[in-house]
């Protein structure tokens, strides 16, 4: 399945992406994370087990040492993500 998420709190300006990067690429994720206009942060995931799925929203949760994730929405989308974990800018 492959998964769009929505991270608002403290999460531009603090290395949030920089961490999602690094932990999700250690953990063998393929997808992206990216800013948004709007101050949130947008990372899209493509997984094939449910089980990881909720690694990777702790991994969302867990954020770097600088940031606050007050909530995240995630809906499943179309997109599939096949090559490692990027920063899009």
């Amino acid at each position: 399945m492959n998964y769009q998420c929505i991270i608002s709190g403290k999460v531009q300006g603090v290395f949030y992406r920089s961490y999602i990067q690094e932990v999700a690429s250690d953990a063998g994720f393929d997808g992206y994370v990216r800013n948004l206009p709007n101050g949130h942060v947008e990372a899209c995931v493509t997984i094939n087990d449910e089980k990881k799925l909720a690694y990777f929203v702790e991994i969302l949760k867990q954020g770097s040492p600088y940031s606050r994730v007050d909530d995240i929405k995630t809906q499943t989308i179309d997109s599939i993500f096949n090559c490692g974990f990027t920063i899009r800018r």
